[in-house]
């Protein structure tokens, strides 16, 4: 792991995050941790009424924002949606003035393999997990350069794991593998595009699985779970990266861990469930 070179200010205080996805889990967590900064957090996301089988929706997900310390914007609309993604980047810059990073959250997971994948599930991860990382990139880089040129430097966060060639991850789950490494292969390649422009562009993976509703709604899923951390160490170390230096810090591959050991931080039982340390279940394409 690249270290992390610090911002002129720790905190998110006054900053714009516009986030895909973050009704509840991993993205929820770290819009809460900025939203205690103070920051604003524009939320995109398909979630307006209660999901059957998933609690949380954009609108409660803006609530539990706001009872944090920061300023939400709810959007209901989908990453796959060229004008969804669209009215989404003009309705924050309208709102909040800008937009100082985006976080690409939204993702959709089928662990199948390839006899047994259907191809709608197939579809759906290559365009939540592809082409919406490179939408919503896309299409906000007016505002992050505008932010850039402001305010000293701008942000895009992808939760995505590092490129690991191994054959063994694209044998267990290819369909899966290929897209969450094709997210992975957005900020290799944006960090490079973008390298001189103040747009800091970095991936984010957990060391250990997290408890999150969709690994609970896996076979054994809470059991796994129990096995993992909380979402919180994900969203303390975002908050690291958010906050960094985005013209010394780019085109890196963190893991959550790396980074809060390179903050100081040498305990990291706070954010286990329950399992011992030595018994945590490592994420998939570590």
């Amino acid at each position: 792991m690249t270290s992390i070179t610090p911002g002129s200010a720790a905190s998110l205080s006054g900053r714009t995050i516009l986030m895909s996805g973050g009704s509840r889990g991993i993205g929820l967590a770290i819009a809460k941790r900025a939203a205690a900064d103070g920051a604003n957090i524009a939320l995109l996301a398909k979630t307006a009424q209660p999901h059957a089988k998933l609690a949380g929706t954009v609108y409660t997900a803006a609530e539990e924002i706001e009872a944090a310390g920061g300023h939400a914007l709810p959007i209901v609309g989908d990453v796959r949606s060229d004008e969804d993604v669209a009215r989404a980047v003009e309705a924050t810059v309208t709102r909040f003035g800008g937009i100082d990073a985006v976080v690409n959250n939204a993702s959709a997971i089928d662990l199948s393999r390839t006899d047994a994948v259907d191809m709608k599930r197939y579809d759906l991860m290559q365009d939540i997990n592809v082409r919406g990382t490179f939408l919503l990139s896309k299409l906000a880089l007016p505002a992050l350069r505008a932010s850039a040129a402001s305010r000293g430097g701008a942000h895009i966060l992808t939760l995505s794991p590092p490129l690991n060639l191994d054959p063994a991850w694209a044998g267990r789950h290819l369909a899966y593998t290929m897209a969450k490494y094709g997210m992975s292969l957005t900020t290799l390649g944006l960090a490079e595009e973008l390298r001189g422009e103040g747009i800091g562009v970095n991936s984010l993976w957990p060391a250990t699985l997290i408890d999150t509703a969709a690994i609970r709604a896996m076979p054994d899923g809470d059991a796994l779970a129990s096995a993992g951390r909380s979402p919180q160490i994900v969203a303390d170390a975002a908050h690291a990266v958010l906050s960094s230096d985005p013209r010394a810090t780019t085109g890196n591959f963190f893991i959550d861990e790396d980074v809060l050991r390179a903050s100081g931080v040498t305990d990291f039982s706070p954010y286990s469930l329950g399992a011992p340390e030595d018994r945590l279940v490592p994420d998939i394409f570590l």
